[in-house]
């Protein structure tokens, strides 16, 4: 694998505007950097011996886990492991299928491109104007599972970032009556029993942080034009509340994704969480005594 360098420092600016510039994408890079690294330590996503199938969709998102997996890999060696990208190429209409490998191999990074038909499947089988998106991805969670299970990769990383993981917080609370969010990682059974970890290394990233970082790289940004392109969506729907609480009150989104850290289960209403009838008189679980 080829070395992967840092942002590279700014030349001479011409202003003071353009040296400030440089100096805010080298701050993003280092802040990006270390989130990714506390999410790594925090929740074990990376052990020696790993081999990551990191998964391309394409989008700023899967783009930026890549480029920070490898320059993180880059700067600490260790834990040893390797990483493999891999882009799943849907057949849809238009997809400039020599976008990625170009890209790729002028990384130097192993990758390998998997194509399978599913536009075709999920325009057949979903009616005109309901949702793609759950069959969308359900069958390509299927095809990732299968293509790690061939290329020896024990986990995967996906490119879900900490706004991704309030949005599906809130869709949980909404519509579906659990608080429930994204796990940073957790074990998938679709190619049997604990075949593959699933990670989340941008778990503590904020996204307009990955929307820059990608202006900044330039990354060959493919967009979605099968469920990208569809209005109304409940997801959408979430990222514009959390936008509009963001703007009247500027940092309520980390305030929120810190809370996704601090749980009390004795102050909610779920009894399997906290052993309510067990508690005494202290406010503690009473102890059973031999």
């Amino acid at each position: 694998m080829s070395a992967i360098t840092l942002f590279p420092a700014a030349a001479p600016a011409a202003s003071a505007q353009g040296s400030d510039i440089a100096l805010d994408d080298a701050k993003l890079e280092k802040r990006l950097l270390k989130q990714l690294g506390q999410a790594v330590a925090d929740f074990g996503l990376i052990e020696p011996g790993d081999k990551v199938m990191v998964c391309l969709s394409g989008g700023k998102d899967s783009h930026g886990m890549l480029d920070l997996l490898l320059r993180w890999q880059r700067l600490h060696g260790t834990p040893r492991f390797e990483l493999v990208a891999v882009n799943l190429d849907q057949k849809q209409p238009g997809f400039p299928a020599h976008v990625l490998p170009e890209y790729l191999t002028r990384l130097g990074v192993p990758f390998h491109i998997e194509t399978k038909d599913t536009y075709s499947v999920v325009k057949q089988q979903v009616p005109e104007g309901q949702t793609q998106c759950s069959l969308c991805s359900r069958l390509r969670r299927g095809i990732l599972h299968r293509v790690a299970t061939e290329l020896g990769c024990n986990k995967l990383a996906l490119g879900h970032h900490r706004d991704d993981m309030l949005h599906t917080f809130f869709l949980n609370l909404f519509y579906a009556g659990q608080l429930k969010a994204m796990p940073p990682k957790g074990v998938s059974r679709q190619a049997g029993p604990g075949a593959h970890t699933v990670i989340r290394p941008l778990a503590y990233v904020a996204e307009a942080d990955l929307v820059r970082w990608a202006e900044v790289q330039a990354f060959p940004i493919i967009p979605c034009t099968l469920c990208g392109s569809q209005d109304n969506l409940q997801r959408q729907a979430m990222r514009q509340m959390l936008a509009e609480w963001q703007v009247q009150h500027p940092g309520r989104i980390a305030s929120m994704a810190t809370a996704l850290k601090h749980l009390s289960p004795s102050h909610f209403l779920d009894p399997s969480a906290f052993d309510f009838k067990g508690m005494g008189s202290t406010g503690l679980p009473t102890v059973e005594l031999d």
